[in-house]
């Protein structure tokens, strides 16, 4: 059987940088920083007070008021940057096949009720429980809210494996087109503002206080984002008969784990996810022209991954540009790889590569070219988005400009 080419044609992104495609893209390429002081839980336990927290989403601009409250803040989000990325489509409710129609979703913490429903446990004990609030606790309800609200019937999936997370409901939603399951997919990740992650992160010492600079030798650490990134992936000759706007292409993905290493990275995974990716994709890596990097700035991920570039493009690894937008929103978790493969698309459309800001001391383990704090023009035409988690669950997506 003759397997299904799979095409982007609707990009939807809730961000601390933008929310909306065009905001989204026009804030990378600019540079632009999301990072701002936390306003959404007390901080002055902690060191750091910073984040990529989104301080101008009003849910009730995408979902009616009397669902809201039924809803957390991921959902919302997750069906807001839906929404968008319909629109952005060209699609409605009207001319999707329903049963032809799927949901792929990826997350680290799930929804908020569950930090909430813990609290009240500690507090109080299980009569401080609200009981209404337990059903939005569970995890799957992220995916579930999204195939309710837009009448999605078709497969339902929800992808836990934290900040890879995006990349793995990715990877999933292609296989399920190219292998004529499903017509359409909404794939992508949704994490809101977490004070358990927050609180996790200072614990092991990972978060910077003041500004996240992958790649740089005098990096601090990561930034705790949010926010949801919403592909719409099609079958191409359906996005052909409606001639319909098409980003890029999905050509195949990548995924290893190394179970061994529960935090940290080890360069052999990730590299390994890498050339599977390529191999899946009928690629080498002599034709990789970008690569979207995890680039978390804390000091091991970062080595990690430039180990692991080294070894998978040999003697093109300082000619190749990596660059992290989490220099600009912040890591936004089960969100991070797909509010990236958004930015992936917009890159091979329009030839720009985003920068990774705060760039000011070259480290000699991270002798990259990490298109230092200004986007940079350039005929792209294959990308690689890399994703990886902690336990070592690593998912690397090739994107390919559409032709």
């Amino acid at each position: 059987m003759n397997k299904a080419r799979v095409v982007v044609t609707g990009l939807g992104v809730v961000s601390s940088v933008g929310i909306g495609k065009d905001e989204f893209w026009k804030s990378i390429i600019e540079g632009k920083s999301g990072i701002s002081e936390v306003s959404a839980f007390d901080t002055s336990a902690f060191r750091c007070h910073r984040g990529g927290e989104i301080k101008n989403f009003n849910p009730q601009n995408f979902i009616p008021k009397r669902r809201v409250k039924f809803l957390g803040k991921a959902s919302q989000m997750a069906i807001a940057a839906t929404q968008m990325a319909l629109a952005d489509a060209g699609l409605s409710l009207k001319n999707l096949p329903k049963t032809r129609t799927g949901v792929a979703i990826g997350t680290t913490m799930g929804e908020k009720p569950l930090e909430e429903l813990v609290q009240a446990w500690v507090k109080g004990g299980f009569k401080e429980i609200d009981r209404q609030r337990i059903m939005q606790a569970a995890v799957n309800n992220i995916s579930a809210n999204v195939a309710i609200y837009f009448k999605a019937k078709g497969q339902n999936y929800m992808f836990p494996t934290a900040c890879a997370a995006g990349n793995y409901a990715l990877g999933y939603g292609f296989d399920l087109i190219r292998n004529g399951n499903l017509d359409y997919v909404f794939a992508g990740g949704a994490d809101s503002f977490s004070y358990v992650a927050f609180t996790g992160f200072q614990r092991i010492y990972a978060m910077a206080a003041e500004k996240c600079q992958p790649f740089d030798k005098e990096r601090k650490g990561m930034m705790l984002g949010e926010g949801s990134g919403i592909l719409i992936l099609e079958r191409l000759d359906l996005a052909q008969a409606r001639n319909a706007t098409i980003y890029a292409e999905i050509l195949g993905y990548g995924l290893s784990c190394d179970a061994f290493h529960p935090t940290a990275p080890d360069p052999n995974g990730i590299s390994r996810a890498m050339e599977k990716a390529l191999r899946e994709s009928n690629l080498t890596y002599k034709e990789v022209d970008y690569i979207c990097a995890h680039g978390t700035g804390t000091s091991s991920n970062d080595k990690a991954e430039c180990q692991a570039i080294k070894m998978f493009l040999k003697e093109r690894y300082k000619d190749v540009p990596i660059s992290s937008i989490k220099s600009m929103l912040g890591h936004p978790m089960g969100a991070a790889a797909a509010i990236e493969a958004s930015a992936c698309c917009l890159t091979v459309k329009e030839n720009i590569i985003p920068p990774t800001i705060n760039y000011q001391a070259p480290d000699p383990e991270c002798d990259i070219d990490c298109v230092p704090n200004t986007a940079r023009k350039k005929e792209v035409n294959i990308v690689l988005n890399n994703g990886f988690a902690f336990g070592g669950n690593n998912a690397c997506v090739v994107i390919k400009k559409y032709a």
